[in-house]
């Protein structure tokens, strides 16, 4: 090497020695690796992103760009000279640090050492060094058999999820698991979900990581094994099938291609809606490779449910459901309330047993109705529940259903952007304008609804608020709306508040607030704070105590 490429090579040694010198001096790694059995060291994955002058060493996705990170100088090396010199020098240096460090929890037992490196004929990106330590292999193997046998197999109680977190990783790790056990594999996964099943929260994370591992697995390991794999101009991966690489038997029971179908299924079930477009694409990819079961998957659904839950069929109405498209079909045979009892009676059947809640209605029907609340979807959805609210008799099925269907992040399939609505949003809405009833319901709906990315609450609340004014019944809805409300909404209300004893309501619903809410729920309805100042100040007693009253909630927003 000349001086240039030596200088290099020590920037490089250097960055490598800061980086362990670092982790040595973490007082938190063995604090970390015994928060569960299923963990015998920290690091295992770290890259060395080699620009001349500002090359860093740290754990990262090997295929992140470092972006923002340009250097200034030339590299002084070819591709050819960090393949056959720089690379054995970086594992020298790499071994003997690990030499001396890896049977500390510090060091997983498999240690990869990736490299990104400028040089003067383009990027290389490689592999520089990659070891497996038998010892802890062995004894991980032995706590994750363990792990199984008494918290799943034996166990009665709710999992952890970060033991979760672990294990599916394990499972689907190609240097643990040369091939995984297909059958044992899904039921283990299966098990997690039961255990957890009356914990709703816990059981979002616990589905969350089986997801992310399947999805890692399938991306990783399984379709570059028959796909050949890149990346587009548009960041995405673009997927041509390798030659003979159709799979033989994939539909005999305990395949590979059943973790990615089993994956895709739970993308579709339970990730959000922007989140399903990976799913069908992992079912469109095992249907290329010659799955019987894909190809049934997406025209019949995912075989998760049985034949009498996804199709009803009688004198009154018609109702078919697709997992897998999210779609339910429904075909209103006799214009009448037992035609849309039934119907709804079948969809919250279907959600009860995991249905994805973002669904789509398909609806034959010859009523059109449709709620009084303009900027709604003008959607099969919205229609279905709007011709059911016409019988009065299905209210409460309809505050179960929509009970059933609310939950926060997720939106009906055929929604989108400033339109989006929260699966139950047009039974909520539709309840909530006729009947004083359904107020706590409303609220109930509003503390979920995810305001940053769902507009649609401020043109209810603005047709709730006209309906049904300001009153002690009225109140706690209508301040369960504004707290997920935006700035654009404006109430025509303030006539009302020329009432002493309504706007003593307001101030002592506003008062119980949190300060930082207070200014928000205030704008919609008297707007700034400096003009509530004016307002205020134009009072007469008692009116302005009320006012002032406000104005200090407001102003400690």
């Amino acid at each position: 090497m000349n001086a240039l490429q030596e200088e290099a090579l020590e920037e490089m040694k250097a960055a490598i020695y800061e980086w362990f010198e670092e982790q040595e001096k973490r007082k938190d790694v063995e604090g970390a690796v015994r928060r569960t059995t299923l963990q015998v060291g920290i690091f295992n994955d770290i890259v060395l992103d080699y620009r001349p002058g500002r090359t860093s060493v740290g754990s990262s996705d090997f295929r992140r760009n470092a972006s923002g990170r340009k250097s200034m100088k030339a590299s002084p090396f070819t591709q050819e000279e960090v393949l056959h010199e720089v690379q054995p020098r970086l594992t020298s240096i790499v071994r003997e640090k690990l030499d001396k460090l890896h049977t500390s929890a510090l060091i997983d037992y498999r240690f990869t050492l990736k490299g990104r490196f400028a040089t003067a004929d383009g990027p290389v990106r490689l592999t520089v060094f990659d070891i497996i330590y038998e010892e802890k292999k062995r004894q991980l193997l032995e706590r994750v058999e363990s792990y199984i046998e008494q918290k799943l197999e034996k166990g009665a109680y709710p999992t952890k999820p970060l033991e979760t977190f672990f294990l599916t990783r394990h499972l689907l790790d190609p240097y643990l698991f040369n091939e995984p056990d297909v059958g044992r594999t899904i039921a283990i996964f299966d098990r997690i979900q039961a255990l957890n099943k009356e914990r709703a929260q816990a059981l979002r994370e616990h589905r969350s990581d089986i997801i992310r591992a399947l999805t890692h697995w399938t991306e990783e390991v399984f379709l570059p094994r028959h796909y050949d794999v890149t990346l587009s101009e548009y960041k995405t991966n673009e997927n041509g099938i390798k030659p003979d690489k159709a799979l033989k038997h994939m539909d005999e029971p305990n395949q590979p291609i059943d973790l990615l179908l089993y994956g895709a299924v739970m993308i579709l079930r339970y990730e959000p809606s922007y989140s399903k477009a990976k799913g069908m694409t992992f079912l469109e990819l095992a249907r290329q490779l010659g799955s019987g079961k894909a190809e049934r998957m997406l025209k019949e659904g995912s075989d998760t449910f049985a034949r009498e839950d996804i199709h009803l069929r009688d004198e009154l109405t018609e109702c078919k459901a697709n997992d897998v498209f999210s779609i339910i079909t429904v075909v209103i045979r006799k214009e009448e309330a037992g035609a849309y009892e039934r119907a709804i009676s079948f969809i919250l059947s279907l959600l009860r047993k995991g249905f994805p809640k973002s669904y789509k209605i398909k609806l034959k029907s010859s009523v059109r109705e449709a709620l009084p609340i303009k900027g709604l979807a003008k959607s099969d959805t919205h229609r279905f529940f709007a011709n059911a609210l016409a019988y009065s008799e299905l209210y409460p099925l309809l505050e179960e259903y929509a009970r059933e269907a609310m939950e926060e992040f997720v939106w009906y399939e055929d929604t989108e952007g400033e339109k989006s609505v929260m699966p139950g949003s047009y039974a909520v809405f539709g309840l909530g304008l006729t009947d004083e009833r359904y107020f706590p319901l409303v609220e109930t709906y509003m503390a979920l609804v995810d305001e940053e990315h769902q507009l649609v609450q401020d043109k209810f609340t603005a047709v709730f608020a006209e309906t049904h004014g300001i009153t002690e019944r009225s109140m706690p809805a209508l301040i369960a709306c504004l707290r997920c409300s935006h700035d654009s909404l404006k109430l025509r209300i303030q006539p009302e508040l020329e009432s002493e004893d309504k706007l003593s309501l307001l101030v002592q619903h506003v008062e119980a607030l949190p300060n930082y809410e207070a200014e928000r729920v205030l704008y919609p309805i008297l707007g700034k704070a400096e003009k509530l100042a004016v307002l205020a100040r134009k009072a007469q007693e008692p009116r302005k105590g009320l006012l002032l009253r406000l104005l200090k909630a407001a102003e400690q927003a």
